[in-house]
């Protein structure tokens, strides 16, 4: 069962929206986060413990699944939701990301994608079918198809020639699909005309959503939300729209505001392992001295357990100890900080204040410098043109 029904009363092509959605596992209430459990765990966390942030939905990846342990041996464990024990709805990357971010030696042609292993080294034959096959195996509720992925700058003629790859393969994609529920992404790097034509070819094919790939992979921030808002004019209004791999609390804020319903990212639970908290603000790092003898909490209006039980003093305490607990309590407060946001900004358009809600949020709200974007960025296209090893990225 997948079902999605626009809530909101502003019907404009771009415009902050809610909705909700009906899957087999359950609802979404959109605008949502989706945390992100590659490996079907989001990171010392136990599910439980993730469904009390009040994440509706999580994130699998089918590419590392595939790897290991196989979808094959999940599915004769009772799929993915009984293998990780989580009762909510799962949306599933195909791993079109990994396979062109990852993987060595890819040979790409229009069949799919033949790429080696970043795990062993071993030889894999990808294509949209058998991305397909791994995610019903899997049993999850919302697949992605595999898709062309390149770098945000990529020039435009190798753009073109993704997003109409992109195109073939979500049709084979689709006819591979059952009656799994398989969401359209589009492509197009940063040249509006391509993501124009592009969002309106696949808007063409009735997709029951869509996704907004290629985005927050190294391109300018300008960039990915002048693109995103290019997208959402031309998808449908009724279709749930979804942009893969954006999540840090600003780009919540601006996603919602250009008509974006679902958003996924490792940035939660990557930043807390390393001490680093979400506050309205921006980012704090519990490594800082200032929080040796504070009292306090980080964020008195967060009711996570980590604001509602402990001391700043006390998480800096286990942080400069590398006690577990520490990496467990940023997670969940990040998590839960992230899923707050969505729910005050459903608020806000409910009572008609999102425009004012939005403009105080990021008046107020320090990101992270452009320095760090820039350093990710020539991380990224390093792993993409194989010059470093790549272990942990795109993990959670």
């Amino acid at each position: 069962m997948f079902r999605f029904t626009l809530t909101s009363a502003d019907r404009s092509p771009v415009a902050p929206r809610t909705g909700l959605i009906e899957t087999t596992h359950g609802e979404i209430r959109t605008p949502a986060f989706m945390p992100v459990g590659t490996l079907a765990t989001v990171k010392s966390l136990l599910p439980e413990e993730v469904a009390a942030t009040g994440a509706q939905v999580l994130l699998v990846n089918a590419y590392h699944l595939f790897l290991r342990p196989g979808h094959e041996l999940i599915a004769k464990l009772g799929g993915v939701h009984r293998f990780m024990d989580w009762q909510g709805p799962i949306l599933s990357d195909s791993g079109g990301f990994q396979v062109f971010s990852l993987a060595k030696l890819r040979r790409v042609g229009e069949d799919g994608v033949v790429f080696r292993s970043h795990v062993d080294g071993s030889e894999h034959h990808y294509t949209p079918e058998i991305a397909l096959a791994v995610q019903r195996a899997l049993g999850i509720d919302i697949a992605m198809p595999l898709d062309h992925v390149l770098a945000g700058d990529a020039a435009i003629e190798p753009a073109r020639d993704a997003a109409e790859r992109t195109i073939r393969w979500y049709e084979r994609s689709r006819a591979a699909a059952g009656d799994l529920t398989v969401f359209a992404i589009v492509q197009g790097g940063v040249h509006p005309e391509l993501r124009r034509w592009h969002a309106r070819e696949l808007a063409a094919l009735d997709a029951p959503g869509y996704s907004i790939g290629g985005l927050s992979v190294g391109e300018a921030k300008d960039d990915m939300w002048a693109m995103t808002e290019v997208v959402a004019a031309e998808l449908p209004a009724d279709r749930p729209r979804y942009l893969m791999g954006v999540g840090s609390p600003e780009d919540l804020v601006n996603g919602i505001a250009r008509g974006v319903d679902m958003f996924d990212c490792v940035l939660p639970t990557r930043l807390g392992r390393n001490g680093a908290l979400f506050t309205d603000t921006g980012r704090v790092s519990a490594n800082n001295t200032r929080f040796r003898d504070d009292p306090g909490p980080i964020d008195h209006d967060c009711d996570c357990p980590l604001c509602t039980r402990f001391s700043m003093a006390y998480l800096h305490h286990l942080f400069r100890n590398d006690e577990l607990l520490a990496y467990r309590l940023a997670s969940v407060h990040n998590i839960r900080y992230l899923v707050r946001l969505t729910e005050r900004a459903h608020a806000a358009i409910d009572g008609g204040t999102f425009q004012a809600f939005a403009e105080q949020f990021l008046r107020q709200y320090h990101p992270a410098s452009e320095s760090v974007r820039s350093q990710q960025k020539a991380k990224w296209l390093q792993r993409t043109i194989g010059r470093t090893e790549a272990e942990t990225a795109g993990e959670d």
